[in-house]
């Protein structure tokens, strides 16, 4: 398979489609799933182009790995998570919906089930609270 340059996440690494960013470096951005499945929840993808983890160069995989760690390390301080639930899919059969590589990084609270994926999009104002929260938590530079 190939990558697409139209998918989702090419459209928000070109600025042609908005998000709500949360952490990025010149290799990586992190940044709101506008679909989320919890409270928090952070999509991470490495600003080369990679379909998903069989074809990713193994340097912007280790540093998309660094951002996973510092995203979510801030998402659960920022949250007051009791746990984090890291997800990664690959092709169609795996259970990968954007053909462009990313991590979920999920804020998980006890007693509280993941919301199936719904396709429901959640309100502008709730994910930038979200995303001022996380970026609050993270380290200084």
């Amino acid at each position: 398979m190939t990558y697409d340059d139209n998918n989702v996440f090419a459209k928000i690494l070109r600025g042609e489609l908005p998000c709500h960013k949360v952490y990025e470096t010149d290799r990586v951005l992190a940044f709101m799933d506008v679909m989320p499945r919890g409270d928090g929840h952070v999509l991470v993808i490495p600003k080369a182009k990679a379909r998903n983890i069989l074809d990713v160069n193994p340097d912007d995989l280790a540093e998309l790995a660094k951002a996973v760690q510092i995203v979510g390390k801030a998402a659960k301080t920022a949250l007051s998570a009791d746990g984090l639930t890291i997800q990664q899919f690959n092709e169609g059969a795996g259970g990968q919906v954007v053909f462009h590589i990313h991590f979920h990084v999920l804020p998980r609270f006890e007693g509280v089930a993941l919301k199936p994926h719904s396709g429901q999009m959640e309100k502008p104002e709730i994910l930038a609270d979200f995303a001022a929260k996380i970026r609050a938590a993270l380290p200084a530079a």
